[in-house]
């Protein structure tokens, strides 16, 4: 049990990894927070006045969401804090670059991007691994190749034929 309130403590810190707006100077006070989020912040007690007032406001936010979630979206969240844990500061860099990148492009487009992230994900782990080796055996010119070759495909398609597509690629593989 305490192992598990400790990795949710840590979840909900990895959260701080996105830029927040300023808080007030003094933050919430401890006696503040629910019962439910005093216990699931628990671990942070003894620490949570010397805590940054912005750090504290997502602190009770993630422990707000984390309360509403279910079982499989809890799973997901820890699965990805874990993997997060095993990455190097380099890497974590360099996700938090791509997701700013992220958040900076237009709504349709990080729609789109989902969408084929969730075509990616039900597709068969044999023809996800032979995606991610092609990918990863081409140079960063054959990349950028590919990406506007498939760009100029999308614009040269008329409404109806990206309909179609959208339709064939969210449909799982045989």
């Amino acid at each position: 049990m305490k192992q598990t309130k400790l990795t949710l403590a840590g979840l909900l810190a990895a959260t701080l990894t996105t830029a927040c707006p300023a808080w007030a100077d003094d933050g919430i006070a401890w006696d503040a927070l629910s019962p439910e989020q005093q216990q699931m912040l628990a671990p942070l007690q003894e620490s949570w006045d010397r805590l940054p007032a912005q750090r504290r406001e997502i602190l009770r936010r993630g422990a707000d969401n984390w309360d509403s979630m279910s079982t499989e979206q809890r799973d997901r969240a820890r699965q990805r804090f874990e993997r997060w844990q095993s990455m190097t500061p380099d890497q974590r860099d360099k996700l938090r670059q791509r997701y700013r990148r992220f958040k900076q492009l237009p709504p349709e487009q990080q729609q789109r991007l989902r969408r084929r992230l969730e075509w990616f994900r039900q597709q068969p782990e044999e023809k996800r691994k032979a995606l991610r080796d092609k990918w990863q055996s081409m140079t960063p010119a054959e990349r950028d190749t590919f990406k506007q070759r498939q760009r100029e495909r999308w614009e040269n398609m008329t409404p109806e034929q990206r309909e179609k597509l959208r339709e064939r690629r969210l449909q799982p593989s045989p």
